[in-house]
């Protein structure tokens, strides 16, 4: 029958088990076999006492003659006490042709085996399996341990886990295909979210997975529900996390504290799918957490735990610890804020912040190194769930290039994103694109520079930005042309969201504008009924916001609308847009903004002519333009009104403008005044007129 090899161990448990073996019975008496173990498992000893705990009865088997062993040879022997609902695991291997019977305390096993090799694995209380002891009879290979559990409706097993292997393998880098391993729809998950947060059992483990499982029927939602119960009822225990001598990872510790670190929480979940009847490994590694430094290397002993788990015949990946919430920078404060993203996460994705000990559990082919690991841009969950799917660079550090860096995000959607560099947004220029944005960084300083990206939904009501990216910006020069007036706000330039906000085809798409002369015109489609405000602004003059409006002129022709703009001087400029519905008797909303430059010293252009209410904004004046005339001399006037029964210049003396082709036209001289205004007669019965326009006469 051949020897056995006992190693001495400190931890090893004595058991009797006594190994009845016996020709191979008819077909017809084995399936009376197979049908009695489907009903309260009694053919195996085992009887389910309604919570899911299985007792032993009085084994029935057979000697190598064929005869019934007696009871009292069982109550000889020493029962073995199995892990909270878990069974002694055995795996048989004997002549081929032979059934075996296993007697390990009063609990019976029948098996029909190959080889001739008999495991016997003992499982302390209160642990999940783990080989602890292997007794071998004869040669043969090894198996992996499995893991067995009971559900809540009577004992089953499960197949033996397995390494994992082809079938688990995912392609990386992540194909932007989903954030999950598997399919998922999480409107299926809402009613059992919501029944699993109501549940509060804290006296044992076993009493909370029954609990749990009362509303769960298939292994997803038995996975799901003890997510969803750890995630929203165990904190993270910041105290334990600095004095380690305060802190138990037991499961019991755990759920009666509610409370304690990543080992815990990994080990809870384990513990706990292993009692469902769900193939569950804790998992260990490096991690990109709170205290992770850009382009940090990793030695040293394993810094976090999370868990896979064996759904419809493939690992699967999650992590309760940040699932649950998040602890502040300084590490003395948790928040409950739960994250769905590390519920079965894609491993092309959960390789950017968790690196495991064994490459195997990355379940990723091929399998990145720890140097890539160290080396690849971090992307945290916010990045995902908010749709984002690429950034360029890929690379945590970015070199500048004669002053500039560049960085570009895709999406799937549109979404809002503005940056800080160095805590603040002056220095850079962000455009949004219809499925991402790109910005271009000119760091006013040498040295290295903290750039953040944050983004948040187009639809979101609240103002409240993710940041999503973090790169250092490492700079060598400056660009000193490159400074950005203080009132220029990110992003810059035409967008899906200013089209969202009714102005269409702009002429320009660029968020910088170039002017060699001053002068600049844009135009817009209108494509709702609002009216518009633009203003110019500038850190280097006194340009007073008042003035500012004064150097742009609106002329709207249909639904076109077009901003004449005339710069004070050379230099950098801020186009303002804003925006109300011409229903609404509010304030005007900021839209969006453009960069004007002009590098020509020699421009100095004056302002516009002052308008009044009664100039309607299909007014158009075709001259004179400038809001400042020259004195004594005959200036010409040609406006486009409708609508209007008499026009008049008032200076010195009052110059009337008669009616030509749909034009107003005339002359007014400019000699002994200061002022001149344009005036309308609006209905030729009314004897007043209204000041439409207001320009200035040079003094002398």
């Amino acid at each position: 029958m051949g020897t056995m090899d006992l190693q001495t161990d400190p931890s090893a448990v004595t058991i009797n088990l006594l190994l009845i073996v016996h020709p191979e019975e008819p077909a017809s008496e084995q399936r009376g076999q197979r049908e009695g173990q489907t009903k309260g498992c009694r053919s195996t000893g085992l009887q389910d006492d309604g919570n899911g705990n299985s007792t032993s009865q009085a084994p029935q088997g057979r000697d190598l003659n064929g005869r019934r062993v007696s009871k009292e040879l069982c109550e000889q022997t020493q029962p073995v006490t199995s892990c909270s609902n878990e069974e002694p695991q055995i795996t048989p291997e004997v002549p081929r042709g032979f059934l075996a019977i296993f007697k390990v305390g009063c609990s019976t096993r029948k098996v029909k085996c190959l080889r001739t090799q008999v495991t016997v694995e003992i499982h302390p209380k209160d642990t999940t399996p783990q080989l602890f002891k292997k007794l071998s009879f004869g040669k043969g290979p090894r198996r992996l341990p499995s893991l067995r559990g009971q559900d809540y409706k009577g004992f089953r097993r499960n197949e033996a886990p397995r390494p994992p292997g082809g079938k688990d393998l995912h392609a990386y880098p992540w194909d932007k295909s989903s954030l999950k391993s598997i399919p998922i729809d999480l409107q299926q998950f809402e009613k059992l979210d919501a029944y699993v947060l109501k549940v509060n059992v804290k006296n044992s483990v076993e009493e909370l997975v029954k609990a749990l499982l009362k509303q769960a029927r298939t292994d997803l939602e038995k996975v799901r529900a003890i997510w969803m119960w750890i995630c929203h009822h165990i904190e993270y225990d910041v105290v334990g996390y600095h004095d380690k001598s305060q802190l138990s990872s037991k499961p019991i510790d755990v759920l009666q504290t509610g409370k304690s670190i990543c080992e815990g929480y990994a080990g809870l979940f384990e513990h706990m799918c292993s009692i469902a009847g769900i193939q569950c490994m804790k998992l260990s590694g490096y991690s990109k957490g709170i205290g992770y430094k850009m382009g940090q290397t990793f030695t040293g002993d394993s810094d976090h735990a999370w868990n896979a788990v064996y759904l419809d015949g493939r690992w699967h990946l999650l992590d309760s610890t940040w699932g649950s919430g998040a602890v502040d920078d300084s590490f003395t404060k948790f928040t409950f804020r739960y994250n769905e993203f590390y519920f079965l996460t894609h491993p092309a994705l959960f390789i950017n912040n968790h690196f495991p000990d064994n490459s195997n559990w990355q379940l990723l082919k091929p399998a990145l190194t720890l140097k890539e690991f160290e080396n690849n841009m971090l992307h945290n969950s916010n990045f995902y769930m908010l749709g984002l799917l690429t950034a360029q660079p890929e690379t945590p550090v970015i070199q500048t290039v004669n002053g500039k860096a560049s960085v570009s995000v895709d999406c799937r959607s549109a979404t809002l994103f503005t940056f800080k560099l160095k805590g603040t947004d002056e220095h850079g220029l962000m455009t949004l694109k219809k499925h991402g944005m790109k910005l271009e960084i000119y760091p006013q300083k040498t040295g290295s520079h903290k750039l953040q990206i944050f983004a948040k939904p187009s639809k979101a009501s609240e103002e409240v930005y993710n940041c999503v990216l973090e790169y250092i910006v490492e700079c060598k020069s400056v660009d000193k042309a490159m400074r950005f007036p203080k009132d220029l706000h990110q992003p810059v330039g035409p967008s899906w969201f200013t089209e969202r906000q009714g102005f269409l085809r702009p002429s320009h798409r660029e968020p910088v504008i170039h002017t060699n002369d001053g002068r600049c015109s844009v135009t817009f489609t209108l494509g709702k009924d609002i009216s518009v405000l633009a203003s110019l602004h500038s850190d280097n003059s006194s340009l007073r916001e008042d003035m500012g409006r004064r150097h742009i002129m609106q002329i709207h022709r249909g639904n076109q609308m077009e901003l004449k703009i005339h710069l004070p001087h050379a230099g950098n400029f801020v186009l303002k847009i804003y925006a109300k519905k011409k229903s609404d008797p509010g304030n005007y909303d900021y839209i969006f903004n453009y960069l004007i430059t002009c590098l020509n010293t020699e421009v100095k252009w004056p302002v516009f002519p002052q308008s009044y209410s009664k100039w309607a904004e299909d007014y158009e004046i075709l001259e004179p333009l400038s809001g400042v005339l020259p004195a004594n001399r005959n200036v010409p006037f040609k406006l486009k009104m409708h609508g209007i029964a008499k026009v008049l210049v008032q200076a010195e003396n009052t110059y009337p403008l008669t009616r030509s082709r749909g034009y107003w036209e005339g002359t007014c001289n400019t000699s002994g005044c200061q002022e001149v205004f344009v005036m309308v007669h609006e209905n030729a019965n009314h004897s007043f007129y209204s000041h439409v326009l207001r320009y200035e006469v040079e003094i002398q």
